[in-house]
């Protein structure tokens, strides 16, 4: 474990945009190396634009909500104090939270990161440690070691079985192909 705290943290906000967006929920845990203690923080902000529909129906965080709460300005010192000298970890946080996070202190004129600061982004982890290789693939959906790996036709008929466990274990999944094509690019 770090020797420095690990706070994991989310952010909500009004789009995905870093530069036109902004942050609406700050969600974060501060984790002490060696101890058993932790902070908490969770932070309603006004991002003073309207939150689009669809950013609310994803986070379920509405204008009213947020109407009456601080502005990320009127947080920021206090948090970028309550974040410095920890490292910072979340889930695709590489790409999205850490450029969203900067770019809401940039505009309030704080440089963050601060040097120093490692980052664990826990989907990296999670694909490194969960080897996407086809026969770990459907070791892992079928409890079953796959027989002929790199054979074309073995890796043909194991891919559609990976499939058809995909789709089972995630009815939420399209099942058209269009719209299984348009899920895959985001």
């Amino acid at each position: 474990m770090s020797k420095k705290p690990i706070i994991f943290f989310d952010l909500e906000t009004t789009g995905v945009n870093t530069s036109s967006d902004r942050i609406v929920q700050i969600g974060a845990i501060k984790v002490f190396p060696g101890e058993d203690k932790t902070e908490e923080k969770n932070v309603l902000i006004n991002p003073t634009i309207r939150i689009p529909k669809g950013a609310s129906d994803v986070h379920g965080i509405t204008d009213e909500d947020v109407k009456d709460k601080p502005k990320f300005g009127q947080i920021a010192k206090s948090f970028f104090d309550w974040l410095s000298g920890s490292d910072l970890a979340g889930y695709n946080s590489d790409n999205f939270d850490v450029p969203m996070l900067a770019a809401e202190f940039e505009r309030v004129g704080i440089t963050f990161p601060e040097e120093g600061t490692s980052f664990i982004d826990v989907i990296k982890l999670e694909r490194l440690v969960n080897s996407h290789k086809l026969e770990n693939t459907y070791r892992r959906y079928t409890g079953e070691d796959m027989e002929d790996a790199h054979d074309a036709l073995a890796d043909v008929k194991a891919t559609m079985i990976i499939f058809q466990k995909q789709l089972e274990n995630n009815p939420d999944l399209p099942v058209e192909a269009a719209e299984i094509d348009k899920f895959c690019q985001g």
